[in-house]
């Protein structure tokens, strides 16, 4: 079976318990903030590269259209 998490009370304050996580909240939050920003930068880094990449082809075939 699964464990479940008990609250005592009602409402806000088992939220902030949960959030709080037995004293370990801010380890917590700050490893999933991290691990979500990495993995935002894995997928936007190659993208603006890409956009980058594009906008230097574009200027080198415009140079070479005017040269040609």
């Amino acid at each position: 079976m699964g464990a479940r998490v008990a609250f005592r009370q009602e409402g806000v304050t088992a939220v902030a318990d949960w959030l709080a996580m037995g004293g370990h909240g801010a380890y917590v939050w700050s490893a999933y903030a991290l691990s979500f920003a990495a993995l935002l930068g894995i997928c936007v880094a190659p993208l603006l590269r890409m956009r980058a990449l594009l906008r230097r082809l574009r200027r080198r075939l415009a140079d070479e259209e005017e040269a040609g």
